[in-house]
């Protein structure tokens, strides 16, 4: 019983952020209902064995609807009106052409949240034109920042545009809605763009421009890998390290576990005296493991952590203890967060296969079965 349990989200099959948006909602309780196309596109996501693994599908229920046919838009406004939540990632115009955009929705259902994920937005000169999360961010300045001096820009993964940028801002967007909807409010629209999302993620910096604190060369400010105390380093054996002492008291500890406290370096602060910094402290690494240097810094506040791959970062002993990941049918999966006190999320059931719980989400979800009957005929499919 999360802390959303009650709520009803309609999902429209997507890729990227619309479904880790939903994912959160259905972490924190929120009944999800996807609709999904009848045949699953070839390109959707990776397979094992041939069996599609998506840990972001997870804790919906399915529906097949053709989106195409002309009956299936009065079905999926009959399902509209039952539903809290309508959550798609289309570009702009494409709900509208299928009669199920906002205004279609809203006078059938005027307290539904309407949310709505696109990477440029429902307006501007952009919105029509296609993109990915390289593209958003790119436009959104971030990209910029991010890689090393005198090189490319180096994507981030897909994580500041689709995810942090994207699904978490339209997941906090349906949020905030819903309580204005509870607080006696109307439905309304929530227009999560990921070049917006992108931007926003980027508060700081733009801050630091402002006052003077930041230069728009890459490796030459605190948090982009210019100064040798905020950067990853090489090891003996090839792994790294992350050393993050930004603080005086920190940074004396890192000297210390390093063993150069008393080797006459420059000052933290002197920036002519970085190279110096910079070449003592990788030679320095290079004389250990990451293992053992993960030792040597265990327990100390030095601001140092070992750089763990996707496999490996379960099973460090804080995740571990933390319960930070859990198992699904063999797959390892992120557990919800953030945490809730009184109402615990969860990860819920695996990812669903097409039509998949449909049956009884649709019971649920107030359908008897003459209407489960009439959403048949107008091409819903479901399996038990």
């Amino acid at each position: 019983m999360g802390v959303l349990s009650g709520i009803r989200v309609l999902e429209f099959e997507a890729i990227g952020p619309g479904p880790f948006g939903a994912m959160l909602l259905a972490d924190m309780g929120a009944d999800v209902l996807r609709i999904d196309r009848p045949a699953e596109p070839d390109d959707l996501g990776p397979k094992r064995a041939g069996e599609r693994i998506d840990i972001i599908g997870r804790g919906r229920r399915s529906i097949t609807l053709d989106l195409k046919q002309p009956e299936a838009a009065a079905a999926a406004l009959d399902l509209i009106v039952h539903a809290d939540v309508l959550i798609e990632g289309f570009r702009p115009g494409t709900m509208e052409r299928l009669g199920l955009g906002p205004q279609a929705a809203l006078a059938r259902n005027p307290r539904l949240v309407y949310g709505r994920m696109t990477g440029w937005g429902q307006s501007g000169p952009l919105a029509p034109r296609a993109g990915h999360d390289l593209n958003y961010i790119a436009l959104s300045g971030v990209l910029s920042g991010i890689g090393r001096a005198g090189e490319a820009p180096v994507p981030p993964l897909n994580l500041v545009g689709d995810y942090g940028g994207g699904g978490m801002l339209l997941a906090l967007g349906v949020v905030a809605a819903l309580v204005n909807v509870q607080r006696g409010g109307a439905g309304q629209v929530v227009d999560a763009a990921m070049i917006e999302g992108a931007a926003q993620l980027g508060s700081v910096v733009w801050g630091a421009l402002a006052a003077g604190h930041w230069r728009e060369q890459r490796e030459s400010n605190l948090l982009d890998g210019g100064t040798p105390w905020y950067d990853s380093y090489r090891t003996r054996d090839g792994g790294y390290m992350a050393v993050g002492a930004v603080e005086a008291r920190f940074y004396a500890q890192l000297l210390d576990k390093l063993g150069l406290a008393d080797a006459g370096l420059p000052q933290q602060h002197d920036r002519s005296g970085w190279p110096i910094l910079r070449e003592r402290f990788a030679a320095a690494f290079l004389t250990r493991t990451r293992d053992e240097w993960s030792a040597i810094f265990d327990g100390s506040d030095a601001c140092v952590a070992p750089v763990l791959s996707f496999s490996e970062a379960p099973t460090h002993p804080h995740h571990v203890a933390r319960g930070s990941f859990v198992e699904r049918q063999g797959v390892v999966h992120p557990a919800p967060a953030p945490r809730f006190s009184a109402t615990p999320s969860q990860a819920g059931r695996a990812a669903p296969a097409r039509g998949e719980h449909g049956r009884a989400a649709l019971l649920d979800w107030g359908f008897d079965e003459a209407a489960i009957a009439r959403l048949c005929d107008r091409g819903l499919g479901y399996r038990a």
